[in-house]
């Protein structure tokens, strides 16, 4: 995860709930009323019994920012962001969530209990461009998923929607998403370079701004078609195993840890790949960013990643990861049989997409 992980927010099919609101935000509803003195969200909570608790959760960590109970089917929270951000509003500790896109305005949020997906938010001008963003990406969700759609066709629609969008939304919070998407399916450092510096320097703070930010600076600190640089680690067994030792092979070289989220929510996708290609000169080899040693092999028992393993169970001061300058994970570099990147950051069908490309 980013050290501040926004990528929770590519993770649920829940953001499916505001994909359903294009056309159900009144007129007069669409003019925002930003409050500078922070945010307030008014909420009615039909079949919820008077004391439920509302949480509202940060989007990446899931720590409670504001709570509150529901009182005569309506529920009030506030409080005051730094910069719009993605939230999470949970009834009752429960698993399901209502996703929002925050900004500092008044809210209003109309939930039914037994009709989740039918959820109401309008308000925020930063939701609504979430849920624009949510309605043009709907129809290329495959593209983004590990079993997902890999028609070229699709691909070349999905940028151009997605294009459209920034086209006419270059000041809003939510254009580090459509790059962030148009880089997973394109693999293109340098349209990501260029798309992100039209954004300005105030969604260039935001965490999801920053996140896209640290990825441009680590496509140019390791431009494509170079061979990667030597390095070695000991892997669960104390043994040293250097990178040299994979020439011949094509190699998913993947940053991951434990501890990880959004890492151990990738796993199954890689180890998909590995067990679909293993016997097509490819494999995977992993370098945690693990501390403790017992919950780094748990999880590679658990998790079934039956590949080399590496790690100096030093964290984020891990020897490999400081070397490519890693500040996120999920993060991987895919090299060829002579040590050459020919792909970063190959997540889901992209994954799959650039394997089966190169490994028919």
């Amino acid at each position: 995860m980013f050290k501040i992980s926004f990528l929770v927010i590519l993770a649920f099919p829940v953001l499916s709930y505001a994909q359903d609101q294009k056309n159900t935000i009144p007129s007069e509803e669409k003019e925002v009323k930003v409050q500078a003195d922070g945010y307030k969200i008014n909420g009615v909570a039909n079949g919820y019994a008077d004391g439920t608790v509302v949480d509202l959760l940060n989007g990446n960590n899931r720590a409670a920012e504001a709570t509150t109970t529901v009182s005569g089917g309506k529920f009030e929270l506030s409080g005051k962001l730094s910069v719009p951000d993605f939230k999470l509003l949970v009834f009752d500790k429960s698993p399901n969530f209502i996703p929002l896109f925050l900004d500092n305005s008044n809210v209003m949020v109309n939930i039914t209990k037994d009709r989740p997906e039918q959820t109401l938010v309008t308000g925020s001008a930063s939701h609504n461009d979430f849920i624009e963003y949510s309605n043009v990406t709907k129809p290329y969700e495959s593209l983004f998923q590990q079993d997902g759609a890999k028609d070229p066709e699709m691909i070349r629609q999905c940028v151009q929607a997605l294009l459209n969008f920034l086209q006419n939304k270059r000041n809003s919070y939510i254009a580090p998403l459509a790059i962030f998407r148009i880089h997973q399916v394109t693999g293109d450092n340098g349209l990501m370079e260029k798309l992100y510096s039209g954004l300005t320097p105030e969604v260039k703070k935001s965490p999801i701004g920053e996140y896209v930010g640290q990825q441009v600076d680590e496509a140019r600190r390791d431009p494509m078609g170079k061979v990667i640089a030597d390095f070695e680690q000991e892997d669960v067994n104390g043994k040293m195993v250097n990178i040299k030792s994979f020439r011949g092979k094509y190699v998913l070289i993947d940053f991951w840890a434990s501890w990880c989220g959004p890492c151990r929510g990738e796993n199954p996708n890689v180890v998909a790949a590995f067990n679909k290609y293993k016997n097509k000169n490819f494999t995977v080899l992993g370098i945690s960013l693990d501390k403790t040693k017992s919950p780094w092999l748990e999880a590679i028992k658990k998790d079934g990643l039956i590949w080399t393993q590496l790690s100096d169970l030093k964290g984020w001061s891990n020897a490999v990861s400081q070397q490519f300058g890693i500040t996120s994970i999920p993060q991987n570099f895919l090299i060829d049989p002579n040590g050459v990147v020919i792909a970063k950051n190959l997540r889901g069908a992209a994954l799959e997409a650039k394997l089966e490309s190169i490994l028919k």
